[in-house]
């Protein structure tokens, strides 16, 4: 929630809180952005995938505010996003991918997902460091690793807590 919260007031946006029934029901969720110009959307890439699946039923879909579609919270399956890009341009709005890990204060890297992203069929892509942390891919000795070889994520910088609050063995791993 800090990043949503904090990130639409400080920036002069408009927060809105959805009642528990209208986040539950794609039919009442779509009409909600709708109604009233929501032009960021945070959302968990299966609850987007039930909203994708709602306009795609419809002939005429409702006019949609949107700029940014940022995703965060679970992995992304990029096919998913195939019957969006169908109906929507893969620009506007701009759909994010953002990977965060429990020991850090809500994000670490981020990537624009287009269309030639999914048509690549990479995976899950999680993009690049936000400019406040470091990253690094590190084998199990804790040497980095060559592009294209598979390691461990480590992060670094003042986004990484120092610990977990009286789970020092937790804290020590």
């Amino acid at each position: 929630s800090v990043w949503e919260i904090w990130g639409a007031l400080l920036y002069g946006g408009t927060l809105h809180v959805l009642p528990h029934f209208v986040s539950r029901s794609p039919v009442e969720f779509y009409q909600y952005i709708s109604t009233h110009n929501i032009t960021v959307l945070n959302q968990t890439p299966s609850a987007f995938s039930q909203l994708i699946a709602h306009e795609t039923q419809l002939s005429n879909p409702l006019p949609l505010s949107l700029r940014y579609v940022i995703f965060g919270g679970e992995a992304l399956n990029l096919n998913s996003l195939t019957p969006w890009f169908n109906r929507h341009s893969d620009q506007f709005p701009k759909v994010i991918n953002m990977y965060g890990i429990t020991e850090t204060t809500v994000h670490v890297t981020y990537c624009q997902i287009t269309q030639s992203t999914v048509s690549e069929e990479k995976g899950s892509i999680i993009g690049q460091r936000i400019p406040d942390l470091r990253t690094y891919i590190l084998n199990s000795c804790l040497e980095p690793v060559p592009v294209g070889v598979y390691g461990e994520l480590y992060v670094g910088g003042a986004g990484v807590s120092c610990g977990y609050l009286n789970r020092a063995a937790l804290t020590k791993e």
